[in-house]
C-alpha cells in the first residue's frame, strides 16, 4: 500500500516523465548525482589500525608483560596500576589490555581473568570498540577538579553492569588539583572487590606520594631505535609500501622511543611519496640534517676547517634544514662517540646503526676525551644561544666557527703535560740568584731578576697577601709575633694556632720571589704584638682620640645614641699602622724651614 511516506520501491513505469522544454536553470539537463558508496569505511591512521591488543603485541616493555602475566597466572592482580613513561610507549593501550584481560570470559563465557584475552567476547569486542559501560576513561588534564573525582568515587558504589570488574582509567593522572588527589585517596586505598584503578602519567614526579604508595607502579621505558625499525619494516609489509632500511632508521632515530610518534611519521611518508620512500625523503619531510652532513660536519669542526663547515652548513639550510637541529644532532653524535670511547665493546652492538659503529668508532679512536669534553660543553651552550638568538641560523654559525677555533687548541690537562716534560734549563755557572718556578715535579729556571725589596715585617705580609695566599697571610697577620727582621733573615714566636709548616712556606715563597735563600727562625722571644694585635690598638686610639674631638662630642650629645664605627686615617695602611719610613712622603726641598706641613687628607670619622 503506497501513502505519502511511501517505503515500496518505485516502479519504472510509475516514474514520472522527465520533464520537457527548458529548465529552471537552463536547457542542460540537471546532472544526476551517483548514490553515495554503501559501505564506505574511513580511514584509520597507523597509529590506530596497528594499536596493541594483547600484551604479546606489546613491543620493548618486557619487565612489565612478565610480572602482569605472572599476577594473573597467580590470581594476585592489584587493585591500582601506575603507568608512567614518556608520549607513546603504550600507556593508555596496557591499561586497555589490563581491562579486557580481567573482564574477558572466553569464547564459551566461562572463562576468568586471564593474561590472553580471546578479542571475541562481547566484553572483548566492547573494550576494544571503547564503548564498554564499565571501563570508563578519564581524562584528567580537562577534568581536574574535586567534583570529577568525587563521580568517580560515586560510580564506584555500583556494581558492573555486564562485565565481571569495573575498570577506572584515568590519563594524565598528575594534572589532578591537591584536592582531587586526597578526595582519591580512601578511595584508591580500599576500593570495592569490584573495581580496579589505572593510572597514566608522563609526569610521575607530579603525583603525591600517598597516591603512589597505594599502586603498583611499572615504567614503560622508550623503545629502542632497532626494535621501532623492524615494526616499522613489518608494517609497511602489511600496508604494501616499500621504505628503505635507512628511511625506517631515521623515522626510528625521530620517534624518540615513542611508537605512536614513529607510527605518525611513517604515515604521513606514505602519504607524500609516489613510491620506494627513500631516506632522503623522510629528512626532507621531517626538516632534519643528513645523517651523512652531520659526520662530515663533526670531522670538519674537529679538524679546524671553517670554511668546510659553513659550506656543509650552506647546504643543508638550502635543504630547509633547521641549523639548531643540526647542532642537536651533533651533540647526539658526540654523546654516542664518548661512549663508544669509553665502552669499546659498544662498537660490536647492534642497537647502535652502523655508521655510528664504524664512523664513530673512527672519531673515537682519534680524539681524546677532554677534546669530546670540551666540544660538548661548547656545543650545549650553543644549542642555549640559538634558541633565544634573532637569526638562528647565524648562532649556529658563530657556535662552529668557535669549534673550528678551538680544535687544535691543546687542553689545560696537556698544557700541564707539556710544562712538567720540559727538561731543565741550566743556569750556567755558580754565582748569581735568578726566580726559580716550581711546577710539579720540574725545576725551570728563568732569566736572573731583582727580587721585592721589603722595609719591614708588614711589608712582606702586605706581598704575601697580593700572592693569593690567604691561609698564610691570615697565620702571619693573627698568629705570629715578630722578634727581629734582618733579611734574609726572620725570627718569629709563632703561637699556638699557627701551623707547623708556616716558617718553611714563608721561606719558600720569599726565595722563589728573591732568588735569595731566606731563613725563617722560631725563637722563644717574647716579640712584638701581633700586626693584628697593632692594628686593634692604634684603631682604639683613633677612637679615643676622636671621641675627645670638641665637634665629635658636640655630635654625640646632639644625636644620643651615636657611636662611633670607624675612623678612616688615609696615612694608614691596610692593616691601620702607619706606613713603613720609605713609603711617607718627605717635604720638598724648596719648603722654607719655618713651612706647616699641609695634609690634603684630613682625617675622617664615620659615625
Amino acid at each position: 500500500m503506497s501513502g505519502l511516506f511511501q517505503d515500496d520501491p518505485i516502479d519504472q513505469d510509475d516514474a514520472p516523465p522527465p520533464p520537457e522544454g527548458p529548465g529552471l536553470f537552463g536547457d542542460a539537463p540537471l546532472p544526476i548525482a551517483p548514490p553515495p558508496p554503501m559501505h564506505a569505511t574511513p580511514y584509520r591512521v597507523l597509529a590506530r589500525k596497528y594499536r596493541p591488543t594483547t600484551f604479546d603485541d606489546l613491543i620493548g616493555q618486557e619487565a612489565m608483560v612478565r610480572t602482569l602475566r605472572n599476577a594473573f597466572a597467580a590470581g594476585r592482580v592489584a587493585h591500582a596500576f601506575m603507568l608512567t613513561g614518556v608520549r607513546g610507549v603504550g600507556k593508555t593501550t596496557t591499561a586497555r589490555i589490563i581491562a579486557r584481560a580481567l573482564n574477558c570470559v572466553g569464547p564459551d563465557g566461562t572463562g576468568g581473568p586471564t593474561a590472553d584475552p580471546c578479542g571475541v567476547c562481547p566484553n572483548c569486542v566492547g573494550i576494544l570498540a571503547d564503548r564498554h559501560p564499565d571501563v570508563v576513561e578519564m581524562d584528567a588534564a580537562s577534568r581536574t577538579g574535586v567534583d570529577d573525582m568525587r563521580e568517580v568515587i560515586e560510580a564506584t558504589r555500583f556494581r558492573p553492569m555486564q562485565a565481571r570488574t569495573k575498570v577506572f582509567v584515568i590519563d594524565e593522572i598528575h594534572m589532578l588539583s591537591r584536592h582531587a588527589f586526597n578526595a582519591l585517596l580512601k578511595t584508591l586505598e580500599e576500593p570495592p572487590p569490584h573495581v580496579k584503578f589505572v593510572f597514566a602519567t608522563t609526569e610521575i614526579r607530579k603525583v603525591p606520594i600517598t597516591v603512589l604508595s597505594r599502586c603498583q607502579r611499572f615504567d614503560l621505558r622508550r623503545v629502542r631505535i632497532a626494535e621501532l625499525s623492524d615494526l616499522f619494516g613489518r608494517i609497511a609489509v602489511k600496508e604494501n609500501v616499500t621504505v628503505e632500511p635507512a628511511a625506517l632508521e631515521q623515522i626510528a632515530r625521530s620517534a624518540d622511543g615513542s611508537v605512536r610518534d614513529g607510527l605518525s611519521m611513517l604515515d604521513q611518508a606514505i602519504a607524500q611519496a609516489d613510491g620506494v620512500i627513500t631516506g632522503a625523503q623522510v629528512i626532507d619531510m621531517l626538516g632534519l640534517a643528513d645523517r651523512e652532513a652531520v659526520f662530515e660536519l663533526m670531522d670538519a669542526v674537529m679538524a679546524g676547517k671553517p670554511a668546510a663547515a659553513l659550506s656543509i652548513t650552506d647546504r643543508a639550510y638550502e635543504r630547509g634544514a633547521d641549523l639548531g637541529a643540526l647542532l642537536q644532532d651533533m651533540l647526539e653524535l658526540l654523546h654516542t662517540i664518548t661512549r663508544l670511547k669509553s665502552v669499546p665493546s659498544l662498537r660490536e652492538s647492534q642497537d647502535l646503526p652502523e655508521a655510528e659503529r664504524t664512523r664513530g668508532a673512527a672519531f673515537a679512536d682519534r680524539l681524546s676525551v677532554p677534546v669530546l669534553s670540551r666540544a660538548w660543553q661548547m656545543l650545549l651552550k650553543g644549542v642555549g644561544e640559538v634558541e633565544i638568538a634573532p637569526d638562528r641560523r647565524a648562532a649556529a654559525e658563530m657556535v662552529l666557527i668557535r669549534l673550528c677555533h678551538v680544535a687544535d687548541m691543546p687542553t689545560p690537562g696537556d698544557l700541564i703535560k707539556r710544562l712538567t716534560a720540559a727538561p731543565p734549563v741550566p743556569t750556567g755557572g755558580g754565582g748569581g740568584g735568578g726566580r726559580a718556578v716550581v711546577n710539579g715535579p720540574s725545576m725551570i729556571s728563568a732569566e736572573p731578576a731583582p727580587g721585592p725589596r721589603w722595609n719591614t715585617f708588614r711589608d712582606v705580609v702586605a706581598w704575601v697577601g697580593e700572592q693569593k695566599e690567604a691561609m698564610l697571610h691570615a697565620h702571619l697577620l693573627h698568629s705570629v709575633n715578630l722578634v727581629r727582621f734582618a733579611p734574609p733573615v726572620i725570627e718569629l714566636r709563632p703561637q699556638a694556632e699557627a701551623p707547623r709548616d708556616l716558617s718553611s712556606k714563608l721561606a719558600a715563597l720569599l726565595t722563589a720571589a728573591t732568588g735569595t735563600r731566606w731563613t725563617i727562625a722560631v725563637s722563644r722571644d717574647e716579640g712584638e704584638a701581633s700586626i693584628a694585635e697593632q692594628g686593634n690598638a692604634a684603631d682604639t686610639a683613633r677612637k679615643t682620640a676622636a671621641a675627645d674631638h670638641p665637634l665629635v662630642r658636640a655630635i654625640m650629645m646632639a644625636f644620643p645614641g651615636a657611636r662611633i664605627d670607624t675612623v678612616h686615617d688615609k696615612t694608614m695602611d691596610a692593616y691601620g699602622l702607619p706606613v713603613s719610613v720609605a713609603d711617607v712622603p718627605e717635604m720638598p726641598e724648596f719648603a722654607p724651614p719655618d713651612a706647616e706641613y699641609f695634609d690634603e687628607d684630613p682625617m675622617e670619622i664615620d659615625l
